[in-house]
């Protein structure tokens, strides 16, 4: 064969041709050996099942603080089993529930996806928008308020689960559950379907956006009521006195004279003496509705078969766990209550995750825990502690720069409105008087920098021209402006001091590490190496790792890389 292929070509390229198909020939009959002779890496098949997990506010310090105390299954398995990175951030600037739950799964920062905070104000009318807002569409069977969050029309960009279903077909299932409308919406995408809890009724519901009736399994997990069976409970701790000796003094964290001075025993209840909004309201501060998520969770993987997919695709289970952010907020990190609920939810997620194993396997199942943001110290407590830590006052910070402006330019309120960390400028206003955008932008600046308790403030038209400080913090307020919807001013306050007017407890939102570090965990042994790897991880990276490892387009806004360090 090689002969008659050469004929017609000049001898001397003939011989060079010869040896190249004859070293062809060789290599090809050596390579068709070897694979005969030896087995190639086995490529891991798809995952069955996808379980992100997301627990609202959560740092990653206590993770490690308390992590000697976890039991078997939960927290441990996952540290143990999985890929674990201690130096993982939500990177972004405003570090609220729904920036970063909106992060999860899109890949995305705000200035793309469009969540900008829980809350915002439209820059026109400087009405208030709530993230998951969207008056076309009501909650299904139960009361709907204006604001209320029905389906994820502000988000501006895709999640793994869109690109899943887009892939599939819409044959893969996308469900998500949450205590919290916005954890549970901005999980699902565009095209889920998400469940949430209904604090007035106790019930777990969606939306006419998702559907115009409920599966059955849904009916009948809520004719059984099972958020009733807590009502006269006391929630108490759970381990002996002495593993909360580290904790903070409940005489800090909850004072009697402060609006959260509740303590242990903490008791389920309302003034009606029955089960009613008040009681189910009251659920949400302790380990009950993460309980009630998780057992509707369980009811949705039976209901619709997540996991057993009959068209034997990859599915897809959010759940936001909502309660550790209602615990923090009232008594802080350092709190014994904070601990204790840590602990109690280790126990859930360990019951939980045995129940996967028994209903799909767990190796079956690819497992992602992570949080939308981490926690700052109350300020009582880093007072006590020798920290310069307080609370600002938006209202009273608002009437001193107009104020200061006006004495400034004779013109009066120069500033709009305020909704945290973002100021509205009157532009108009400043320019028929003759101040130049820069100018009224520059002198706000300046007066907020001498403000007590504010570390930066940043202009619009830095953000436009890009003309910011090259350092972390700087970068990350960038990552969360959108130039459609964020403030002509933004404030950053100073470390452990925070945007609220409460005499107690305490809250999240700052570009600082104790709101940006929170837990990132992979676990899944057929495709996850698990370790401590202690890289640079963002949430963010998360979309792009699992795109990769289901195959499939990355989501159209996400920016961060495959975790290659992880994977097997």
């Amino acid at each position: 064969m090689l002969k008659s292929i050469s004929q017609n070509i000049p001898s001397n390229s003939r011989r060079t041709l010869l040896a190249s198909l004859a070293a062809i020939a060789f290599a090809s009959s050596f390579s068709c050996a070897f694979a005969a002779n030896e087995q190639g890496p086995k490529i891991a098949k798809a995952p069955k099942l996808v379980l992100v997990l997301v627990v609202d506010g959560l740092p990653n310090e206590q993770v490690q603080r308390y992590r000697h105390q976890f039991g078997e299954g939960g927290f441990k398995r996952l540290l143990e089993q999985g890929a674990w990175f201690g130096n993982a951030h939500q990177a972004h600037g405003i570090t609220v529930t729904a920036v970063g739950h909106a992060a999860v799964l899109s890949g995305a920062y705000p200035y793309q996806h469009g969540i900008i905070g829980n809350n915002w104000l439209d820059p026109q009318t400087l009405t208030s928008i709530y993230c998951t807002e969207d008056s076309q569409h009501t909650y299904l069977n139960e009361d709907t308020k204006a604001s209320d969050g029905t389906s994820p029309a502000n988000l501006r960009v895709s999640t793994v689960g869109d690109e899943l279903r887009y892939a599939t077909g819409n044959q893969s299932k996308v469900i998500t559950v949450s205590g919290k409308d916005r954890g549970a919406i901005l999980l699902a995408g565009k095209t889920g379907t998400a469940y949430m809890l209904m604090k007035k009724s106790g019930n777990f519901a969606s939306s006419t956006y998702y559907m115009q009736n409920y599966p059955e399994w849904q009916q009948q997990f809520v004719a059984k009521k099972p958020q009733d069976r807590f009502y006269g409970k006391q929630w108490n701790t759970l381990l002996p006195e002495q593993a909360y000796v580290g904790d903070a003094s409940d005489d800090i964290v909850a004072p009697s004279e402060s609006s959260n001075s509740k303590r242990f025993p903490y008791v389920y209840d309302s003034k009606s003496g029955k089960p009613d909004a008040e009681y189910y309201e009251k659920l949400f501060t302790g380990p009950y509705v993460d309980e009630l998520t998780l057992e509707f969770a369980r009811a949705a993987i039976d209901g619709e078969k997540l996991g057993n997919n009959s068209a034997g695709v990859t599915d897809v289970l959010g759940v936001s766990l909502s309660s550790h952010d209602y615990v923090n907020h009232n008594w802080g990190p350092e709190s014994k209550m904070s601990h204790d609920h840590l602990q109690r939810l280790d126990r859930l997620l360990a019951a939980f995750l045995n129940d996967v194993d028994k209903k799909v396997g767990l190796d079956n199942t690819l497992v992602v825990l992570t949080a939308d943001h981490g926690f700052s110290n109350v300020p009582e407590f880093s007072q006590s502690i020798k920290r310069d830590a307080n609370r600002l006052e938006g209202s009273k910070m608002l009437q001193a720069l107009n104020q200061h402006l006006q004495e400034k330019f004779g013109v009066e309120k120069l500033v709009r409105k305020w909704s945290a960390p973002n100021f509205f400028l009157n532009y108009a206003a400043a320019e028929s008087k003759g101040i130049s955008r820069t100018d009224l932008e520059n002198a706000a600046a300046r007066f907020l920098l001498n403000y007590k308790g504010v570390a930066n403030a940043y202009t619009r038209t830095q953000f436009e021209t890009g003309m910011l400080p090259n350092d972390r913090i700087s970068r990350l307020m960038q990552r969360g402006w959108n130039k459609q919807l964020s403030g002509d001013l933004v404030v950053v306050a100073k470390p452990f001091w925070y945007f609220g007017s409460a005499n107690s407890g305490t809250s999240h939102g700052s570009p600082y590490t104790y709101d940006t570090n929170v837990p990132l965990i992979f676990m899944g042994k057929p495709w996850i190496k698990a370790g401590a790897y202690s890289q640079y991880a963002e949430v963010v990276d998360i979309a792009s790792t699992l795109s990769h490892l289901l195959k499939i387009r990355m989501p159209s806004g996400a920016e961060g890389r495959v975790l290659t360090e992880t994977l097997r």
